[in-house]
């Protein structure tokens, strides 16, 4: 009988899914430094990475290296991880479902609006705005819990291909929680930035105002400041059909992710339970 040793000079090729993790591991990295309106192509990449991740972890040798008893305390700590970034996803998702609500709310009113409903309107812009702030509390909540609660892993020992898998589930967890962060921050909206002209430019009233925020613009910005003036109802009506376009995309994201999250939570269970 012929028996088959494994190379001490020549290591073992790495399995293709390995490469494919690496990919999507380093697109999403790059697109961390893209504008916020690539949320959705985000969300997409993440979605085929957890994809990755779950075939990865199908794998004998996955399973066999995090199965062992002596590397149960990595196993536990990616095990721990997991409802870290379910709960993430879950109030990203809420967020991007609240919003939709009062949006489609407000698009009814403004098709419908006529010259003595002004005060119709007028109540449901209010209600939105207020809204807003409820959804950009919920989200600044979530955001820092999700700060003060990131993942600590205890160090590897020299087990090389135990270190390899666990090394990269650790920055699948890391990215993943990244692009959540991102959704949340372009759903809260961009953060206004004192103006940093001199006191002279307050002599000229349009720059002044045109000045007092430098902010980046998403979509949910554009609405909430046609929605403050109410000067141009028919461009506000354009810019609530092209948020909710955009709501729409994140949260057919966010659910598919949420199921990938979820199967891939199912498939270490059943490795530490093996």
């Amino acid at each position: 009988m012929a028996y088959h040793t494994r190379s001490n000079s020549f290591p073992s090729r790495p399995h293709p899914i390995n490469q494919e993790v690496d990919e999507y591991l380093c697109r999403l990295r790059s697109s961390e430094t893209t504008s916020t309106s690539s949320i959705s192509p985000r969300l997409s990449s993440l979605q085929e990475l957890h994809d990755c991740v779950d075939r990865l972890l199908q794998l004998p040798l996955t399973q066999q290296s995090l199965s062992q008893q002596k590397h149960q305390k990595w196993a536990d700590e990616l095990l721990n991880g997991s409802p870290r970034i379910l709960d993430v996803c879950s109030a990203a998702k809420d967020a991007v479902l609240q919003s939709k609500e009062y949006i489609q709310d407000l698009q009814s009113i403004i098709r419908r609006r006529r010259k003595d409903d002004s005060g119709v309107l007028t109540s449901e812009v209010r209600k939105y705005l207020t809204s807003r702030k409820t959804v950009k509390k919920a989200i600044h909540k979530a955001l820092k819990n999700l700060k003060a609660n990131r993942s600590t892993f205890s160090s590897l020992d020299n087990d090389q291909e135990t270190i390899a898998i666990v090394s990269k589930l650790r920055d699948v967890e890391a990215v993943t929680l990244t692009v959540l962060e991102s959704v949340l921050s372009f759903i809260s909206g961009p953060k206004s930035k004192p103006c940093s002209w001199p006191l002279v430019s307050k002599m000229v009233q349009s720059k002044r105002i045109a000045c007092e925020e430098e902010m980046e613009v998403n979509e949910f910005a554009q609405v909430d400041a046609a929605l403050k003036s109410q000067k141009n109802l028919d461009n506000a009506h354009n810019q609530l059909n092209n948020l909710n376009s955009c709501i729409q995309d994140q949260e057919e994201g966010l659910e598919c992710l949420f199921r990938q999250l979820i199967k891939t939570r199912v498939s270490l269970l059943n490795i530490l339970n093996h």
